[in-house]
């Protein structure tokens, strides 16, 4: 699979921060799924690394840990290639490759794995694939911290305000909404309003397409028992 096949992420890149700014508890629920993590058994993954966030928090948890971090998309690797070179200790700890989830090559061992905002860009096969393939690196004990969204089955959402954010003289909103589009799959749209002074002088639209899941689909997926930790996290151990 070329990795930039299916890029939703590069059109709206620049938004991306001010998006998981209005996300709470995620980083805090991380950090208590590593906790108890031997980083000296092998590499942490971070799939889905996106603009570093994941990464960041994975740092700061385990300190001794080396860190995998997958990215895709062109745009937020940028983001998050500069958040890890200004930072010397993320330097010395974190490799950047730029694969795709189903192409990513794995060390021989693994002490953990995060998988945040890939899992719904995979059909259930891709799914299935990709954990048997973590599951089969992962050490015993090993946690698979996955990212939960909302919705389990594919449903009308009417357009929403999920986020607003000031800077400088701007003010960024992004709005959502979302549509079944068959089977397990979602169609989202989301667009990026910039306004100043109450007048909106740019506009950003992206979609894109999403296989829905519920926890106990990956936990028959995975092979493994699940622990929520939040409504946005689970975490299934080797």
């Amino acid at each position: 699979m070329n990795i930039n096949a299916a890029d939703y992420y590069s059109p709206i890149a620049e938004f991306y921060e001010l998006m998981v700014r209005q996300q709470g508890g995620g980083a805090e629920a991380l950090a208590r799924a590593l906790s108890d993590v031997d980083a000296s058994q092998g590499p942490v993954l971070d799939l889905g690394a996106g603009t570093g966030r994941s990464t960041e928090v994975i740092a700061k948890t385990l300190a001794d840990a080396r860190i995998l971090a997958i990215e895709p998309a062109p745009a937020m690797r940028a983001v998050l290639t500069s958040r890890v070179i200004r930072d010397d200790d993320l330097r010395r700890r974190v490799t950047i490759l730029a694969a795709a989830a189903q192409d990513v090559e794995l060390p021989r061992r693994l002490s953990a794995a995060v998988v945040f905002g890939v899992a719904g860009h995979l059909s259930r096969q891709e799914r299935g694939a990709l954990w048997g393939k973590l599951v089969e690196h992962l050490v015993p004990g090993a946690p698979l911290v996955v990212e939960l969204m909302p919705l389990s089955r594919p449903q009308r959402v009417p357009s929403m305000r999920v986020a607003s954010e000031p800077v400088g003289e701007h003010v960024y909103e992004l709005w959502l909404e979302g549509e079944p589009v068959g089977d397990d799959l979602m169609k989202w749209s989301s667009t990026w309003r910039v306004s100043h002074s109450d007048k909106i002088i740019r506009t950003v639209n992206n979609s894109s397409q999403w296989h829905t899941f519920g926890l106990d689909e990956l936990e028959a997926e995975i092979r493994l028992p699940a622990t929520k930790l939040s409504p946005s996290l689970a975490v299934f151990h080797r």
